[in-house]
C-alpha cells in the first residue's frame, strides 16, 4: 500500500514527534518515520490512528489514484512579500471531529468580523487548563453563551474578557464544557 502520510503530516506543519504524542495511545517518532517510508508495513490500525492525530480521514493518507480534496501551495508570504515555496507542498482541508462545535459572527467584534466563522473544539472541565488566554464559548444557564478570551479559573469559576473594547468582565460558575476556538475561516 503506498501511503501519504509524510505528505499529509509535512502539510499540517507537524513533526514526527508531535504525530507520535497525538496518537491514542502515543507512539515514538521512529515508528512515524518507518510507517511513512514503508519501512514498517502500516495495517489499518496504524492508518486510523495517525489519521486522527493529523486530524484527516484515513483515506486522505493512502494513495489511490483517485482525485484528492488538497490544494497545491502556489506561493509563500512572508516579510519580503510572496515567493515560491522551497519544497512542493499541498494543503489538506480541514475536517470537523465529533467534539466540535462552531460559532457564526453575524456582527464584527473584536478581531472577528461578520461572515466569520469559529470552529471550536469541546473541552471538559479538567481540560479547561488548556484554553487560558485563548477564546472560547461558555454555556449559560436557560440556552444562553458566553463568548470571550478566557483570563481565569479558579475552583469552578471562569473568568472571561468579552471581545468588544470597554466590556465588563464576566464570570460563568461551574460549566460543564467550553469550547475552545481553534480555527477562524473568513471569506474575503
Amino acid at each position: 500500500m503506498i501511503t501519504r502520510i509524510r505528505e499529509v503530516r509535512r502539510a499540517r506543519g507537524m513533526t514526527l514527534d508531535e504525530v507520535a504524542q497525538r496518537c491514542e495511545p502515543p507512539t515514538t517518532p521512529q515508528t512515524i518515520g518507518r510507517l511513512e517510508t514503508g519501512t514498517r508495513t502500516v495495517s489499518l490500525g496504524w492508518l486510523n490512528r495517525i489519521a486522527q492525530a493529523l486530524e484527516v480521514d484515513a483515506g486522505d493518507l493512502v494513495d489511490n489514484g483517485e482525485a484528492r480534496t488538497e490544494l497545491a501551495v502556489a506561493a509563500v508570504i512572508g516579510a519580503s512579500g510572496a515567493s515560491a515555496p522551497r519544497r512542493s507542498a499541498i494543503l489538506v482541508p480541514p475536517r470537523p471531529r465529533s467534539k466540535d462545535v462552531a460559532v457564526t459572527v453575524s456582527a464584527s467584534v473584536g478581531d472577528y468580523r461578520a461572515g466569520d466563522e469559529i470552529w471550536c473544539e469541546t473541552l471538559s472541565p479538567e481540560e479547561f487548563g488548556r484554553a487560558l488566554n485563548r477564546d472560547v464559548l461558555v454555556p449559560r444557564p436557560a440556552g444562553r453563551f458566553q463568548f470571550g478570551r478566557l483570563i481565569n479559573r479558579d475552583e469552578g469559576k471562569l473568568q472571561l474578557l468579552p471581545l468588544e473594547a470597554g466590556g465588563r468582565q464576566q464570570v460563568v460558575t461551574n460549566p460543564p464544557w467550553i469550547a475552545l476556538a481553534v480555527k477562524l475561516v473568513r471569506s474575503l
